[in-house]
C-alpha cells in the first residue's frame, strides 16, 4: 500500500453534510463529496490485510483494497476502471447502499472501518466529473434479442452487460420513467434523479431500447387487440425476443390487519413516497398525500420507515414518531461475536436526526377516529416471554396520528406477472430459480429468466446490481453457448 501505517497514522475521514436545518427544506442531496485530500487519507487507513474480507462482505466483490491503494496514488482513472470491473453503478451504491463491506473490513475488529462507500462514491464522481464515464457500445452484433421487464437495479445492470455483449436489449417498464426503485422509492434527497438519469443516457447510448409505461399482463381470456396499447403480454414477448428476463422489485407491502385499518389516512409507505419524488420531478400529483402539520406515525423501523421520516420532516409534520415491532438494539455491536457479518446494533440515519421520536417494542392494536379519519393509534409495549413477544399487562398508550405510514417491509413481487407467465413460486412467492449451477437463474418456462428482488425477495440495491450482472451471464450463456461475461 501507497501508506503502510496509515491505518495508525489517520482516523476516519467522513463525509461532510449540509445541517439538518438547512437541508430539510428542500429534497436535494444533502451528503457532500470527499475533498481530493480527505479521500487520499482515508484509503490510506486501508491495510491491504491478507485475506480481504470487505470484497467477500460486498455482494458484487468489489476489488476494494486495489482502488483504495489507486485513490491514494491519486490515480483516479484507473480507480475508476477496477470500480466499474464489478459494479455498473457505484454512484448508486456509493449513496444507499449501507456498506456491509465496511463491517467486514478488517479494521473493524478494533477500531473504525475504512470508509469504503465514501470512497467509492468519491471515485465515481471524479469519473463524471473528468468525462470518463461515456458509453460503450459493443463492436459486434449477435443478433439476438432480450426483453428485460423491469428498470429497477437489476434490471439496469442485466441490460448494461447484455448490449455490451452485443444483444439487442429492449427493457419494459411499467411507470412512466425508468429506474424503478432508484426513481420512484428512494427519495430525492438520498439519491438525486439526476444521478439516475446520466446513467440512463449512458445506457441509451450503448443501444438499451427503454419502454415506459408499458404493463406485462396476461392475454387468457381475451386478445391482444383488445388490450390497452401500453400493454405487452408474456406470449407476444416469448414470440418477440430470444430471452426474457424478469427483474421486477419485490412490492407487494406487508399489511397490518388491525381495527381501524380502514380509516382514511392510513397508508403504505410505497403509497406516500413515489408521490414526492413525481413532484419532485415537475408533475401535478392529484390529491397529493402530504404531512404538513400532521402527526405522523410511521410503524416500521426499516430504512422505508426512515425515508418517510425524512419526507414527513419536509412536507412539515407537527411531529414525527417512528415504531418498531422488535426490541431496541445495542448501541455497539458485539464485533468478538459477530464479525465480519453484518452486525445487529442501534443505527441513527439522517432523517432521524432531523427529527424523530423513535420507540421499540411498539405493537398497534387498533385505529381509532371519527367521521372515517383516523385520529389515534392505541398501542401497548412487547416483552420476550416463553420464547415469544408478548403484550406487557397494563402498557397500553395512545398516541396522536392524523396520518400513519406503514413501512414494514415487502413480502414478495406482485405475482400478477409471475402467474401471467407460468412461473413456479418459491415458499415466499417469489419467482422460483436457483443461483447455483447450470442454468442458474433459469425459471421453469423455457427462455424466461428471473433475477433481483423478483427472484430473492426484498433486498439491498447492491444485491440487485450483482443479481442481474450474474443473470446477463446466464442469459447470454443461454444464447451463445458460452459467455465472456464476468460472473
Amino acid at each position: 500500500m501507497g501508506k503502510t501505517t496509515g491505518f495508525i497514522e489517520y482516523t476516519r475521514q467522513k463525509e461532510a453534510y449540509i445541517p439538518a436545518p438547512e437541508r430539510v427544506k428542500n429534497y436535494k442531496e444533502f451528503v457532500l463529496v470527499l475533498e481530493d485530500e480527505k479521500a487520499k487519507t482515508q484509503a490510506a487507513r486501508c491495510m491491504n490485510c491478507g485475506t480481504p474480507f470487505c470484497m467477500t462482505g460486498c455482494p458484487v466483490n468489489n476489488i476494494i483494497p486495489d482502488w483504495n491503494d489507486l485513490v491514494y496514488s491519486q490515480d483516479y482513472r484507473n480507480a475508476l476502471d477496477t470500480l466499474h470491473s464489478t459494479n455498473n453503478f457505484p454512484e448508486f451504491t456509493g449513496r444507499v447502499c449501507p456498506a456491509p463491506c465496511e463491517a467486514a473490513c478488517t479494521l473493524n475488529v478494533n477500531n473504525d472501518a475504512v470508509g469504503i462507500k465514501s470512497i467509492e462514491n468519491f471515485i465515481v464522481e471524479k469519473g463524471w466529473e473528468n468525462g470518463w464515464i461515456v458509453p460503450q457500445p459493443a463492436t459486434v452484433k449477435t443478433g439476438k434479442k432480450i426483453a428485460i421487464v423491469g428498470s429497477g437495479p437489476a434490471g439496469l445492470a442485466a441490460a448494461q452487460q447484455l448490449v455490451r455483449a452485443g444483444h439487442d436489449v429492449t427493457v419494459f417498464e411499467k411507470n412512466d420513467r425508468p429506474g424503478g426503485l432508484l426513481r420512484y422509492g428512494i427519495p430525492g434527497f438520498k439519491l438525486n434523479k439526476e444521478v439516475v438519469d446520466r446513467r440512463l443516457e449512458q445506457l441509451k447510448g450503448e443501444g438499451v431500447e427503454f419502454r415506459t409505461g408499458v404493463c406485462v399482463a396476461s392475454t387468457k381470456g381475451t386478445t391482444v387487440t383488445n388490450l390497452a396499447k401500453d400493454t405487452i403480454s408474456p406470449e407476444e414477448l416469448k414470440a418477440q425476443f430470444d430471452a426474457v428476463l424478469l427483474t421486477g422489485g419485490s412490492e407487494l407491502p406487508r399489511d397490518l390487519p388491525v381495527p381501524g385499518r380502514e380509516l382514511k389516512g392510513i397508508h403504505f409507505a410505497m403509497e406516500f413516497l413515489p408521490q414526492q419524488n413525481r413532484v419532485d420531478a415537475g408533475d401535478k400529483v392529484k390529491n397529493q398525500l402530504r404531512a404538513d402539520g400532521k402527526h405522523v406515525v410511521v410503524i416500521g423501523g426499516g430504512d422505508t420507515g426512515s425515508d418517510c421520516v425524512g419526507t414527513s420532516n419536509r412536507h412539515g409534520a407537527e411531529s414525527v414518531a417512528q415504531f418498531e415491532l422488535l426490541p431496541q438494539p445495542p448501541e455497539t455491536e458485539n464485533k468478538p461475536l459477530v464479525w465480519p457479518y453484518w452486525p445487529t446494533k442501534l443505527r441513527t440515519s439522517s432523517s432521524h436526526e432531523e427529527g424523530c421520536k423513535r420507540d421499540w417494542s411498539v405493537a398497534t392494536k387498533r385505529f381509532e377516529g371519527s367521521n372515517g379519519k383516523v385520529e389515534k393509534l392505541i398501542a401497548c409495549r412487547l416483552e420476550w416471554k416463553d420464547g415469544k413477544m408478548q403484550e406487557i399487562p397494563g402498557s397500553e398508550f395512545e398516541m396522536k396520528a392524523d396520518l400513519v405510514l406503514l413501512a414494514m417491509g415487502f413480502v414478495s413481487p406482485v405475482g400478477s406477472v409471475i402467474e401471467a407467465f407460468g412461473i413456479d413460486k418459491d415458499a415466499r412467492g417469489n419467482a422460483k430459480a436457483t443461483t447455483d449451477g447450470e442454468g442458474s437463474y433459469r425459471t421453469n418456462v423455457d427462455k424466461v429468466f428471473a433475477a433481483g428482488d423478483m427472484r430473492r425477495g426484498q433486498s439491498l440495491v447492491v444485491w440487485a446490481i450483482r443479481e442481474g450482472r450474474q443473470a446477463a451471464r446466464e442469459v447470454d450463456q443461454f444464447l451463445m453457448g458460452s459467455s465472456d461475461l464476468p460472473r
